[in-house]
């Protein structure tokens, strides 16, 4: 829990999801449901955000919905691509099943392209990943929350700069 701006306090929360995972966590569902009975969003709280870091779409999607009403927002991440699904789930929970990642899109996963595809092409390691160079991309989620009852009140997706962010001029007759 930190306090932010006005003497807001946020609570913010993270859990590993089970599912295609290599190694086995403990229940995220059971984590959550006793971290969030002790920070309450608009008792204690102002507002709760909860990150899932799993592999699975499926297991995201039920956290959001076993923390609806009771966080602010959940948000996925771990896939490093961001979902168009940021939307209020029924009870008032910001959701969106992955923010994607802040880094250059050109690359595998933020990384220089070489060795991830040399290790798919072979299934050979043979150098460290190292961080792609190029133009990087801003990707998250913007959730307005109310302070009285903690729930979200919008959500949207952020997607800032990158090469990405920039379309092909469109061809002109003169171009053709």
């Amino acid at each position: 829990m930190f306090e932010a701006t006005q003497g807001r306090k946020i609570l913010v929360t993270q859990v590993l999801g089970q599912v295609f995972m290599k190694r086995p966590f403990d229940d995220p569902f059971s984590a959550l449901d006793t971290v969030l009975r002790a920070h309450p969003a608009g008792g204690l709280v102002q507002a709760a955000v909860v990150d899932i870091h799993a592999e699975a779409t499926s297991e995201k999607m039920a956290i959001g919905h076993y923390c609806d009403s009771r966080a602010s927002l959940v948000v996925g991440t771990h896939t490093h691509v961001p979902t168009g699904d940021a939307q209020i789930l029924p009870r008032g929970t910001g959701y969106l099943t992955d923010a994607g990642m802040c880094g250059d899109y050109d690359s595998i996963i933020g990384m220089d392209k070489a060795e991830p595809m040399r290790r798919f092409l072979t299934g050979m390691t043979r150098e460290r990943f190292t961080p792609a160079e190029g133009e990087a991309t801003l990707c998250g989620v913007l959730v307005t929350t109310n302070d009285r009852t903690g729930l979200a009140t919008s959500i949207e997706m952020v997607r800032r700069g990158g090469r990405l962010a920039q379309s092909p001029a469109p061809k002109t007759d003169a171009a053709k």
